[in-house]
């Protein structure tokens, strides 16, 4: 045995007592006597920290491991990801925390994902439709033949753009209203709505600056209409003059126009839209006044994975919507726009922009013009400081006088925009 070998390894042999350094206290002798009960013990020594050979002596410092979920068991490929992205481990962790309410009228809250699900689906079209689309008065109408016609599938991509802007804004107003009669605006999610408010009105700046593009005569004349209102504004013929780059609707203002759509507003919209993701995600979704207290709430379901996989079939449904309208329902091309032509019968405006379209026909009269757009300014601030100006939804409260007020510009939409129908259909 290695005991008994006097020749065994260094590295097993007993090592040997290190002397005692200076002036530490030496262990009391075999014995010796204790002290008494109630007499003072002397001071422990202060630890002496061992000599450093040549240095300055430095504690050992305990650092936590970087990845702290590497030794978690998953799937192969899930720890390759795990490894290299573990910082979003805690959001994930997160979401699965986090829960949404369910009642009767759940179904509301899936049309925020719809939105955002179309306004995707803008982005991806948009990118492709910018290979081959010229944003000049002399070769705009042409690539945008020669999308429709020549490109492989190119008549597709545009129709699925042009029918997922019109749906990316139905849903907006869907969910903007259903968010407004639940009083999800409520505190704390005053700016939440505030966020939501600004996306509608960058939405509604999108389809005003892409109904140009296509440089047909429809879309010229209207455009031409749509930017003369702002001229009985005080300073609003400066702002004519930007939007057109001149007095008049030109080459120039499609070079206005592609820039607004396809640079400023995309950026602002994405500024605008992680906030207002990340506002949702940190308060949560809310259940309509007086629906836990009345036990109307059923239960709570996880946002992840659960939530989500339900609104991916309500992705699915809005796609399979988007093709058939796309197939079934398509855009027609035009005839090419000519400045110096004179309008054709039946200019109107895109239907989101009817109701305020009809009221400036309504008022006639001298100064309606200046009337209707005071109208809409102040009802826009009305509408967007409702979080603060409702105190009894703030208070858990209903509040019947914000009700009617949403039910008044329901009215107020709906009946208009069914007087442009009516109008125009007939022509």
């Amino acid at each position: 045995m290695a005991e008994n070998n006097q020749n065994a390894p260094a590295g097993n042999a007993p090592a040997k007592p290190k002397p005692a350094a200076p002036g530490a206290a030496r262990p009391a002798a075999p014995g010796a006597a204790k002290p008494a009960a109630g007499t003072a013990k002397p001071a422990a020594p202060a630890a002496a920290k061992p000599a450093a050979s040549g240095g300055v002596y430095k504690p050992p410092v305990d650092r936590p491991d970087p990845n702290p979920y590497k030794d978690s068991k998953q799937s192969a490929l899930a720890s390759w990801f795990q490894e290299r992205f573990y910082v979003m481990i805690p959001v994930i962790d997160y979401l699965k925390k986090k829960e949404v309410p369910q009642h009767r009228l759940s179904f509301w809250y899936y049309f925020g994902g719809l939105t955002l699900f179309f306004f995707i689906i803008q982005v991806l079209t948009g990118l492709l439709l910018l290979q081959y689309y010229k944003p000049t008065g002399a070769e705009a109408f042409t690539s945008f033949v020669f999308i429709q016609k020549e490109v492989p599938f190119g008549w597709l991509i545009r129709q699925v753009h042009a029918w997922s802007a019109n749906l990316m804004i139905g849903m907006a107003f869907i969910h903007m209203f259903s968010t407004f009669f639940m009083k999800s605006y409520r505190k704390p999610r005053e700016l939440m709505w505030v966020s939501g408010f600004v996306l509608l009105v960058l939405s509604l700046g999108f389809g005003f600056t892409g109904y140009l593009l296509p440089w047909n005569e429809l879309a010229f004349f209207a455009t031409q209409v749509g930017t003369e209102v702002p001229k009985v504004m005080p300073g609003g013929a400066l702002l004519v003059d930007i939007l057109r780059g001149g007095t008049d609707v030109s080459p120039e203002t499609l070079t206005r126009m592609f820039s607004l759509h396809v640079v400023l507003l995309p950026g602002l919209l994405l500024l605008m839209l992680s906030a207002h993701l990340m506002l949702v995600q940190v308060l949560g979704t809310s259940s309509p006044i007086g629906y836990k207290e009345a036990g109307l709430v059923k239960g709570y379901e996880k946002f992840f994975p659960t939530f989500l996989a339900k609104d991916a079939i309500g992705w699915l449904i809005g796609f399979g919507l988007l093709i058939y309208l796309a197939v079934m329902f398509p855009w027609e091309i035009g005839v090419q726009a000519d400045p110096l032509g004179s309008a054709p019968v039946g200019i109107k405006p895109e239907w989101y922009f009817w109701a305020q379209f009809q009221l400036l026909k309504d008022f006639t009269f001298e100064g309606g013009e200046l009337l209707a757009i005071v109208l809409f300014t102040v009802g826009a601030i009305v509408w967007i400081l409702v979080p603060f100006l409702d105190r009894q939804a703030s208070k858990e409260q209903r509040s019947p006088v914000f009700t009617i007020l949403g039910l008044l510009v329901i009215a107020f939409l709906v009946i208009n925009t069914y007087r442009v129908y009516a109008e125009y259909s007939q022509l």
